[in-house]
């Protein structure tokens, strides 16, 4: 198959170009499929591919003389978009330059650039950014929203649970994602009025909408494995996540340092390194980079500002994959059936409360 390019905000992240180019040079030699659109400075590009030949060849440049810098806000990245990499990145997934566009750069800047050039799917009020976390089971979950959208409504939360049972059902294969509602508890009378509406009516609908719902999960279940989408509001999604990744790295840091501390420990380490390299892999957030803004007229993907090559390798591949399975048409399918089924999501939660 043949994919649309690929654009890249070379200027994002921590490090930005070096990483970002040496990350779409190794999802290049995974699959040679992936063209690039690569947005940044031209003269630091062009030399960061001197060291990549592989990835010169299916690459393009687009000079972009501005960056969004971490500390911008939402509102000063929109007067700059068109001279800014990001935005400039963003303006060609809109222009059908590139079929997807990739940052690590500010995700406050990029949600709204991304919202007003593409705008949201009929039915979807809010993009919402999700991300797949690993588990204890055969199945990866997929988590939103994980910062686009501090304070959500019953309405927002049932469209991102619809949103979410069709990424799901991307990347599972499973024809009823299981869906839940993040909560400080799993029994009914718990959480905010926002919360128990939500629930309400997705156990009302959740056969229509092709997935099953039983209400609540709390933050210390989330990758037990027995859910395929917790739903949530930025906020408390995104303190959600750097718990999770936090914690993983203090698991890694602590088998390091507690294998370092004598003789025995390090037979020990030797012993047992298949199982500790299995788990370095499984905790690595890297392994797992890639969110994507779920909702638009176009695939945004945001990569960890602090990813490695790997990394952002990692979120390429979401990326193409996304690409790959059309999970904008599949959303939209789902919303349209949603109508022709007369369910009237949007009117229903509109009147509660």
């Amino acid at each position: 198959m043949t994919l649309p390019r690929i654009a890249i905000d070379a200027m994002g992240g921590d490090v930005g170009v070096r990483v970002m180019v040496e990350g779409a040079a190794l999802a290049r030699r995974q699959h040679d499929r992936f063209k690039f659109l690569l947005v940044g400075d031209e003269t630091r590009i062009k030399a960061a591919l001197d060291s990549h030949p592989n990835l010169r060849g299916a690459s393009e440049i687009l000079h972009a003389a501005d960056v969004i810098s971490g500390e911008d806000k939402p509102s000063q990245a929109l007067r700059r978009a068109k001279t800014t990499s990001m935005g400039m990145a963003i303006h060609a997934v809109k222009s059908g330059a590139a079929g997807a566009a990739v940052s690590a750069g500010n995700t406050g800047a990029l949600m709204a650039i991304a919202k007003l050039a593409l705008r949201t799917i009929p039915g979807i009020d809010r993009p919402a950014l999700a991300a797949l976390l690993p588990t204890l089971g055969d199945n990866d979950v997929v988590m939103l929203d994980l910062g686009a959208n501090t304070e959500c409504d019953a309405r927002n939360l049932v469209q991102f649970a619809i949103m979410g049972a069709a990424y799901s059902r991307v990347v599972t294969g499973r024809a009823a994602p299981r869906v839940r509602l993040l909560n400080i508890g799993t029994e009914e009378i718990k959480g905010t009025d926002e919360l128990r509406d939500a629930a309400n009516l997705l156990k009302a609908s959740a056969a229509e909408l092709s997935m099953s719902f039983d209400g609540f999960t709390e933050a210390d279940k989330l990758c037990r494995g027995d859910v395929d989408v917790v739903v949530t509001d930025g906020f408390s999604g995104n303190i959600a996540l750097k718990a999770v990744e936090g914690t993983a790295r203090f698991v890694a840091d602590l088998l390091r340092s507690s294998f370092s501390s004598s003789t025995r420990s390090k037979i020990g380490f030797l012993i047992s390194r298949p199982a500790t390299e299995l788990l370095k892999h499984h905790l690595d957030p890297n392994n797992h980079n890639g969110a994507v803004f779920l909702g638009l007229n176009g695939i945004v993907v945001k990569s960890h500002g602090s990813a490695n090559a790997v990394g952002v390798a990692n979120a390429v591949e979401v990326t193409a994959r996304l690409l790959e399975e059309n999970v904008t048409e599949r959303i939209t399918a789902d919303l349209a059936r949603v109508a022709e089924d007369n369910l009237k999501i949007t009117r229903a939660v509109g009147d509660v409360r």
